[in-house]
């Protein structure tokens, strides 16, 4: 069902048709730069989305089934919570405190805080999951890896922001979905979990490595690195982020199956299969 979480009625309605027992809630506007131009949209699908799931949630499981056994609200949240971090610094933990600096990180923060509060007060039972960037097959077209791609193939400017080398941990969307799996089956209620790809690369290296794939997989277009093209950086652009997955590793057995170098010769081939 194609919808607006914002819709309470409608969510109100599917949770009663389907008799939903477990919401897995990965909805939300995920695209810094939008946040910036226009973060109106994120407060509302970010916060009021989220509040209204939770509302919904809370009525149909706690004051009308009168039972929360059985059932699971999974909040999906971001590494971007944290803020960002210093070449020595140590990867962002579950305790890191949170210090957002973008409309999309500070209303995902204000989301997470929601759910947190409705565990602690009326006893919903919630997890949360924060990740690091995620990449893969299918993933919008607005975001990095895509735009490179999409950009290499079309011989068009691939534009990186500043001097390219902010630093991100990245993790394949598969082993992300494992991870969630893996959460929403054994995790404990009230809990947070962060799930990390332990991939650290500069956007710069990412750039080139996809152009050295290309070049291999499509030389026509070689080299595909002239196409770099260095863009003013966006405003208050954090530095680095880095994931910690230890809790999830000692506590739930988890851990990434796919490096990136495994992870993007999948995402680039399917791209080239389109």
């Amino acid at each position: 069902m194609q919808g607006d979480i914002c819709d309470r009625e409608l969510i109100d309605r599917l949770l009663h048709e389907h008799q939903v027992d477990t919401i897995v809630h990965f909805a939300a506007e995920s695209h810094v730069d939008r946040s910036i131009s226009g973060p109106g949209e994120f407060v509302r699908t970010n916060i009021q989305g989220t509040y209204t799931l939770l509302e919904a949630a809370r009525q149909c499981w706690m004051a009308e089934q009168k039972t929360t056994d059985g059932r699971r609200f999974h909040h999906i949240s971001t590494d971007e919570v944290y803020g960002t971090l210093g070449p020595d610094d140590a990867p962002f933990t579950e305790i890191t405190p949170y210090a957002p600096n973008s409309p999309y990180s500070a209303s995902k923060a204000a989301s997470d805080h929601l759910v947190r509060a409705y565990f602690h007060t009326y006893g919903l039972p919630v997890v949360t999951t924060n990740c690091s960037n995620n990449y893969g097959p299918y993933q919008h077209g607005e975001k990095f890896i895509p735009t490179v791609i999409r950009s290499c193939l079309n011989g068009e400017p691939i534009p990186v922001y500043g001097d390219g080398r902010n630093i991100r941990d990245w993790l394949y969307v598969e082993d992300h979905c494992r991870g969630i799996e893996c959460v929403l089956r054994t995790g404990n209620l009230g809990e947070t979990y962060n799930i990390g790809g332990c991939n650290e690369w500069r956007n710069i290296d990412i750039v080139e490595y996809i152009c050295a794939l290309l070049d291999e997989r499509r030389p026509s277009g070689a080299p595909h690195k002239r196409l770099i093209s260095f863009v003013t950086d966006r405003p208050g652009h954090d530095w680095r982020y880095a994931i910690d997955a230890t809790k999830m590793q000692e506590d739930l057995g988890w851990s990434p199956q796919e490096s990136f170098e495994t992870g993007i010769i999948k995402t680039v081939d399917w791209y080239l299969q389109r």
